[in-house]
């Protein structure tokens, strides 16, 4: 299969249909990662089903066990946000089968980093300045402070105090918070290879801030600078070559379903 280049200025000024979520909202309040029910969404979603239907559909065959109604509904309107949003993405998700726990957590991440811009920088700004510490650990106090800098009198302080609980939760489930105690350190999670080509193939037709070498996404599971770039060569379907501050990437596919049928993770 012939390569496809990509221009050795990875920062190049692109067109993309598709770019990640900028406005700031509350969703997160009420689903945190959502891995276990994101699984059951990619299976039986379907695109050509919205609406009233889906949710009925949804709650009649228990997709998400036995969750009401209304619990149903919050959820398809969630991930709708998280996964319909890119359509190829969520075909290539729903014909995905045997996905290993963390590469499923790492997709999960990385989709709700997407969809919501206040935990895409929690966790790819601010987590990641804390690993910097002699020590990094954080705590519900210690996100509270951050969500109040970051939007001064934007929400009353019980909003907030969820907020920071929230955020906390959302990056414990994926890995980048331990569990316990208080304050709990930082972790950095398992990043499979094929979790790692899934999101630069996705990165690779999206609008997003910064480069496909240099952004909220890498960073924010601990993959920056030399370490990145060791990941990035040993991977089997791109083709990675840095010369000083240029990079180069040979793209053994031309889009992420045909990179799913030549990884073997989604067939047609």
């Amino acid at each position: 299969m012939l390569a496809v280049a990509l221009s050795a200025q990875p920062d190049a000024p692109r067109a993309p249909r598709l770019s990640e979520a900028t406005t700031v909202h509350t969703r997160i309040l009420r689903l945190a990662l959502g891995v276990e029910d994101s699984r059951s969404y990619w299976e039986h979603a379907d695109p050509m089903v919205a609406g009233p239907s889906r949710a009925l559909l949804a709650f009649e065959k228990r997709w998400f066990g036995s969750k009401s109604l209304e619990r149903t509904r919050f959820l398809l309107a969630n991930f709708a946000d998280r996964y319909d949003v890119y359509p190829e993405s969520l075909a290539v998700l729903r014909r995905w089968r045997g996905m290993e726990t963390s590469t499923r957590q790492a997709i999960c991440h990385w989709h709700l980093q997407l969809s919501d811009p206040l935990y895409r920088r929690f966790t790819g700004e601010f987590l990641v300045q804390r690993r910097g510490l002699p020590s990094p650990k954080v705590d519900r106090d210690v996100a509270l402070r951050w969500v109040k800098t970051e939007f001064p009198e934007r929400w009353a302080e019980a909003t907030c105090v969820q907020f920071a609980s929230k955020l906390i939760s959302a990056a414990s489930e994926a890995g980048l918070i331990a569990a316990k105690p208080n304050p709990r350190p930082l972790l950095l999670p398992k990043v499979p290879d094929v979790a790692l080509e899934y999101l630069l193939y996705l990165l690779r037709g999206l609008g997003f801030a910064g480069t496909l070498t240099e952004n909220a996404y890498l960073a924010s599971v601990g993959l920056t600078e030399g370490f990145l770039d060791q990941r990035l060569r040993a991977l089997p379907n791109i083709q990675f070559r840095r010369m000083a501050q240029l990079t180069e990437v040979e793209w053994h596919a031309p889009s992420l379903s045909a990179w799913a049928e030549l990884a073997g993770v989604s067939p047609s």
